[in-house]
């Protein structure tokens, strides 16, 4: 398994490499520039030469590249072109929230998920069955903006029951010593102050996790009516096991390879394709902060917050498959 763990993390340098030069080849073939984000209407011949000479955008492309990487490998992202700050800077403001969404969203999905693609597995063709089949259709059909748009409709401005926007109240004013509003509360034991951020990750939390939850339901249906057809699952029951320790034992554990695959996949996903979430929802994480940076043309925070967010894609994929060693013992022996 260490083995396996290493020869992954060797292969991240070629990924990394080469996704660095597809992100900086794609970043200087979109239209304008920042010189035209920055200056405007005031932009003229002179001015933009001077912005392009100050952050050497006036430089052949591969010696731009070059210096990139440079200050890359020593940690250095680089400056934001529209406010100056530094990209490493605004990356640890923005990814904690990033992952509080998409942990939330995670778990919404896993926690209704899972049990409903195991009971429409265990009454294959019932009412129960159908109705989740349709339930996961619908869920992966309805457009994420559309979703998130209803839900603030009905439950922010029709109901008054959650809010619709950001991560906390306006009003409450606690240290954030972590980056995560919820683990702050609970750190700083202001229990009022831990639900209002609870209730600020509802909506958007179910926006973001209805197409997870959609998959993760259609996957684990799919994986349990694969092991409920194994021959030692006949034998449990033939033994006169109780149907709980069949379920628990036999199928459900040996289900959950295919539903770690799709979960892990998921997470990134939700990490890195969080934008119309947070847009909607004025989320102030990753996606928003890189949907701004693609229309101010700040090239140094697309290419910092692209590449760290594909650095966290493999990672959590690589976690998931050092799981499976967990779930089933045999790739634990293949791997010695």
């Amino acid at each position: 398994m260490l083995k396996f763990v290493v020869r992954r993390l060797l292969l991240l340098v070629p990924i990394l490499v080469g996704l660095s030069i597809l992100v900086f080849a794609w970043v200087r073939a979109l239209p304008g520039g920042p010189e035209a984000a920055l200056l405007g209407e005031r932009a003229t011949p002179e001015r933009i030469a001077a912005v392009r000479h100050e952050y050497g955008l006036d430089k052949p492309v591969y010696q731009q590249y070059v210096t990139y990487v440079g200050h890359v490998v020593t940690g250095d992202f680089g400056q934001s072109i529209k406010t100056t700050r530094p990209v490493l800077g605004d990356i640890k403001v923005k990814f904690p929230a990033t992952i509080e969404l998409a942990l939330a969203a995670l778990i919404f999905a896993l926690v209704l998920g899972i049990p409903l693609g195991f009971i429409a597995a265990r009454r294959y063709q019932t009412w129960a069955d159908s109705s989740t089949i349709v339930g996961s259709l619908l869920g992966i059909s309805i457009p994420v903006f559309f979703l998130a748009y209803l839900l603030k409709y009905v439950f922010a401005v029709k109901l008054h029951w959650l809010p619709s926007t950001g991560r906390l109240d306006p009003t409450i004013d606690i240290p954030h010593p972590t980056g995560f509003y919820v683990l702050d509360a609970i750190i700083a034991g202001d229990w009022h102050t831990f639900v209002d951020a609870l209730r600020h990750l509802i909506l958007p939390g179910i926006a973001l996790g209805t197409i997870p939850l959609a998959i993760v339901t259609r996957i684990t249906r799919a994986a349990v009516l694969e092991v409920s057809n194994e021959d030692y699952v006949r034998t449990a029951e033939a033994k006169g096991l109780r149907r709980r320790t069949v379920d628990e034992r036999h199928i459900l554990r040996n289900a959950m390879l295919p539903v770690a695959t799709v979960v892990g996949l998921q997470t990134g996903l939700l990490l890195s394709g969080a934008v119309l979430t947070e847009i909607v929802f004025a989320w102030p994480g990753m996606g928003s902060w890189l949907y701004d940076a693609t229309f101010n043309r700040d090239f140094p925070v697309l290419e910092g917050g692209i590449l760290f967010l594909a650095v966290v894609f493999v990672m959590v994929n690589l976690l998931v498959d050092v799981s499976y060693g967990v779930l089933d013992p045999r790739i634990r022996l293949q791997g010695k």
